[in-house]
C-alpha cells in the first residue's frame, strides 16, 4: 500500500454548529438538484456549500468555485471548523439495514500518499470523464482541501490493522451522525502514536483499490501536478502529495456492492418475439413476469445466481420480462468483440450488457444514456410513471449482476477498467466528518 499518514484535519465545532446531522452530506456525485436545496435549507453551515456550491444570478463560470473557498476560509478562521490538535487517524463506522438486516462496515480515514494509476500499488477500476475532473479540478485549486474522502479497499482476510483500532475506541463514545437515508456513521479520532504506526506498518506491503472517487483522486493527481509546474518540486512531505481517503478490508462483512440496473431510452420498440430472435443462441430466454411492477419478484429470482450472463429485460410494448440465460456462445463472441481485454472483464454481466447485448445483437450503439437506478422498487415507479405518461420515454429495462469485489480486484490488477456503473458499494462516505488541508496549517 502506498504509504498513510494520520492527519490534522479540519472538523466541525459542534459548540458552533449545533447537530453534526445538519451539516453533513452525501458525496457530490450523488446531490441531485432537490437534495442539494435541501441541505442548503437545513443549515447555514452545511458542506454542500462547499462541494456542491449552487450558481446564483450573475456568476461567472468560476465564482461558485471561488465563493466555496471563501466559505471554508470564513469558516476555518471562525472557529466554525476547527483544525485536529494531535496528527489523528479517524476510525470511522457506518451502521447500516439493507434487505431488512442491519449492517456495519468498519474502516478508517487517513491521508495516503498518491500514487499516478499503473505507476504504483493504487488501482482504478471504473472509467473517469474529463469534465467531472475538470470540475473538481476547479474546486480543489480554489479551496485548496479534499472535501471528500475517496473510498479505499485493500485485502487483508484477518483485517488485522482494523481490528486493533476498533480495540482502542471499544466501550468509548464516539461522535455520531446520521445521514438523509438513516445511516449511522460514528467517528473516533486516534491520536496514539503507537497505534498509528502500528496501522501504518501492518498495512505497508499491501496494494489499495479504489472503491469510489476515482475523478477526485486523479484531480489530486493534477493539483499537485499543477503545483509542481507553478513553484517547482515539493517537499516529500507537502500536503498536497497526499489525498484523503477512508481505507476499508475486502473482507469486511458490511462491505455491500449493490447492482446497477438500466432503463434504455431512444430504442426501438420491439416485441418480445423479436428481442428473442435478436438474442439467438447466445441467451436461453423465458418469460416469467408481466407488468413493470414485477421488477422485485424477478430480481428474486436471479440475485443469489453467481453467474454474471443472467440478465432480465423488460420489454415495454408487451410489458414482459424477460430472464436471459447466457449460454457458451456469450464468452465466445466477447472475446470477438473485446480481443483486448481479459476474460475477466468480457464475462462482466454489465460488460455482456452493453457490449454484446445493447451494442452488437441490438445494433443499438449510438443510443442516448441508460438511466441508473438500484433498486427494484425506484425502477419500478419509473416504469410504471412512463406508462402512464402522455409522452413515454423508456424502450427497455434491463436488471443486471453486480461486479463483485473479487472483479474489483482481478480485473484492476490486469490493468483494465470496467465499463461505468459496474459497481455500486453502499453506503456512500459522509462529506463533512473530516477535512484534508492541501497547505500547511
Amino acid at each position: 500500500m502506498p504509504q498513510i499518514n494520520a492527519l490534522r484535519g479540519f472538523r466541525f465545532n459542534l459548540g458552533s454548529v449545533g447537530s453534526l446531522s445538519d451539516v453533513v452530506a452525501p458525496p457530490y456525485d450523488v446531490i441531485d438538484q432537490e437534495l442539494q436545496g435541501k441541505l442548503y435549507d437545513q443549515h447555514p453551515f452545511n458542506i454542500v456549500r462547499l462541494i456542491l456550491n449552487r450558481d446564483e444570478p450573475g456568476d461567472t463560470s468560476e465564482t461558485r468555485y471561488e465563493r466555496a473557498a471563501q466559505l471554508l476560509r470564513h469558516w476555518h478562521a471562525d472557529g466554525i471548523l476547527q483544525t485536529e490538535g494531535e496528527p489523528a487517524l479517524y476510525v470511522y463506522h457506518q451502521r447500516y439495514e439493507w434487505d431488512g438486516r442491519m449492517h456495519d462496515r468498519h474502516g478508517f480515514i487517513c491521508r495516503m500518499r498518491l500514487e499516478r494509476f499503473g505507476e504504483g500499488s493504487v488501482y482504478p477500476h471504473e472509467q473517469t470523464y474529463p469534465s467531472a475532473k475538470a470540475d473538481r479540478l476547479l474546486l480543489t485549486k480554489a479551496c485548496k482541501a479534499n472535501l471528500c474522502p475517496v473510498f479505499g479497499i485493500y485485502p487483508s482476510e484477518q483485517n488485522d490493522a482494523q481490528r486493533s483500532l476498533d480495540s482502542l475506541v471499544s466501550g468509548t463514545a464516539g461522535i455520531e451522525t446520521d445521514d438523509h437515508l438513516g445511516v449511522q456513521h460514528t467517528l473516533w479520532p486516534i491520536t496514539d502514536v503507537g497505534a498509528i504506526s502500528e496501522v501504518t506498518a501492518k498495512l505497508s506491503e499491501l496494494p489499495m483499490y479504489i472503491a469510489d472517487g476515482h475523478h477526485r483522486y486523479e484531480t489530486a493527481c493534477d493539483y499537485r501536478d499543477f503545483l509542481i509546474a507553478q513553484q517547482g518540486p515539493l517537499p516529500a512531505e507537502h500536503p498536497a502529495n497526499f489525498i484523503l481517503i477512508a481505507c476499508f478490508s475486502m473482507h469486511d462483512p458490511g462491505l455491500l456492492v449493490l447492482p446497477t440496473h438500466r432503463l434504455f431510452t431512444g430504442l426501438p420498440d420491439w416485441t418480445t418475439e423479436e428481442i428473442i430472435a435478436k438474442l439467438g443462441d447466445y441467451f436461453l430466454c423465458e418469460e416469467v413476469e408481466h407488468g413493470p411492477e414485477a421488477a422485485e419478484a424477478v430480481w428474486q429470482r436471479m440475485q443469489f445466481d453467481d453467474d454474471q450472463a443472467l440478465l432480465a429485460l423488460y420489454v415495454k410494448p408487451t410489458q414482459t420480462w424477460l430472464l436471459c440465460q447466457g449460454t457458451e456462445s456469450v464468452l465466445t463472441r466477447m472475446r470477438e468483440l473485446e480481443p483486448d481485454h481479459s476474460d475477466e472483464w468480457r464475462s462482466l454481466g454489465v460488460s455482456i450488457l452493453h457490449r454484446l447485448v445493447i451494442n452488437d445483437l441490438l445494433k443499438c450503439q449510438d443510443h442516448p444514456k441508460p438511466i441508473y437506478l438500484h433498486s427494484t422498487s425506484e425502477l419500478s415507479q419509473h416504469l410504471v410513471a412512463d406508462a402512464t405518461s402522455t409522452t413515454p420515454k423508456i424502450s427497455l429495462a434491463a436488471l443486471v449482476k453486480p461486479a463483485t469485489v473479487s472483479h474489483v480486484e482481478s480485473i484492476s490488477l490486469f490493468g483494465e477498467r470496467m465499463p461505468a456503473k459496474s459497481t455500486y458499494f453502499y453506503p456512500k462516505l459522509l462529506s463533512g466528518l473530516v477535512i484534508n488541508p492541501l497547505r500547511n496549517v
